[in-house]
Formats: C-alpha cells, structure tokens, sequence
C-alpha cells in the first residue's frame, strides 16, 4: 500500500499572535545591603555562578534561626549549609547495605539518597571561598577555608568514590619536555658541538 503525504508549510499569519507582557527586573543585593550594578549579561558564567552562590548563602543565613550575621559565620555554619544543599541532590550514593555498593553502573534502581556530587560541593566552596574575600572578608577567617570544610569535602569524595566504585587520583604533573630531553640525552643539547 502506497500513500503519498503532502506537507503543506505554515502561513504565520494564521498563527495566533503570541504577546508577552515585560517583566520587571527584581534587583541583585549582595548580602552587606548593596546593588550590584553590573549587568548580569556582561558578566562571565563563572562570575553570574558565584553570584548566584553568593546571594544563596547570604539567603540561608538570613533565614536561619537564630539568623547570622556574615561576621558571626564559621566553618560549622558552612557545613550545616553544605548537608542543607543535600536535600536538592541528583547523585545517587549507595549505603553499605545496597547490593550495588561499589558498582559505577548499578543494573536496577535502588532506595539509596540522592546527594550532592562531591565535584559541584567542591566548585561552590571554591566560588564561595572567592566571592568572601571579594564582599571584604579577611583571607584569614574565611568560614569556606576552614579545615572542617576541607576535611568535609574530603569526606564526602572519598564516601562517594567508594559507593560508586571509582577512585578520585590526583593528576600527575608532566615534566617539562625539554628538561626530559636534556636528561635522556645525558646533557644540555647546548653543549655539543
């Protein structure tokens, strides 16, 4: 059986015409209380991201109870917020008691939690760590570069390595070519002649 189709285009005009009502902008605040006024379009992902980290943060402390000041934060304050973001996690980390313990692709799902990576904890800690010291905190009490966060971020890796069947190694640095050139030459290629 052979049938023909025939596609007929679209005439735009007898499309209903869709309008859409301005929105008015809601301004940025940092949490000191100040306008950002660079435009978020002018700024680079990483600087909109670390914005965005930012105001969340300040969010959480304003809504904690009691609620915090910037000054009065510390790193346990930073891990309570860190185990906060917890809860929107898409990363399923198998418990000890999960037959897929240690398996990077388990064949079935399973009831284990959803957490956050270890890769995005350590990307908002590092944005955060930057963004304290550009709102005029001290380098030397940033809550962010506390030992507990880094112990914490090292934790949670680990954890999640071992859950998932995969190992986090550093990456070894190379040396530079002409240097190993020179060595298994057995001089500096400037001295022959």
């Amino acid at each position: 059986m052979n049938t023909a189709y025939s596609f007929q285009p679209l005439d735009p005009a007898s499309l209903p015409s869709l309008s859409f009502a301005p929105v008015a902008a809601a301004p940025n605040f940092i949490s000191a209380g100040t306008s950002i006024a660079a435009s978020t379009s002018s700024l680079s992902r990483y600087e909109n991201q670390k914005r965005r980290d930012w105001n969340t943060f300040g969010q959480y402390l304003r809504d904690h109870r009691p609620p915090l000041s910037l000054s009065r934060c510390s790193g346990a304050h930073v891990l309570e917020f860190l185990r906060y973001l917890d809860q929107f996690g898409k990363t399923k980390v198998h418990t000890l008691q999960c037959p897929f313990y240690g398996h990077p692709n388990p064949p079935s799902p399973c009831p284990c939690p959803l957490r956050q990576a270890w890769g995005s904890l350590d990307a908002l800690i590092g944005r955060l760590r930057a963004a304290f010291e550009e709102n005029g905190g001290n380098p030397e009490a940033n809550p962010f570069a506390a030992r507990a966060v880094r112990l914490y971020l090292r934790e949670v890796r680990d954890s999640q390595a071992k859950a998932r069947g995969i190992s986090y190694e550093k990456k070894k640095r190379k040396k530079p070519a002409s240097s190993s050139a020179a060595a298994r030459s057995g001089g500096s290629p400037m001295t022959e002649g």
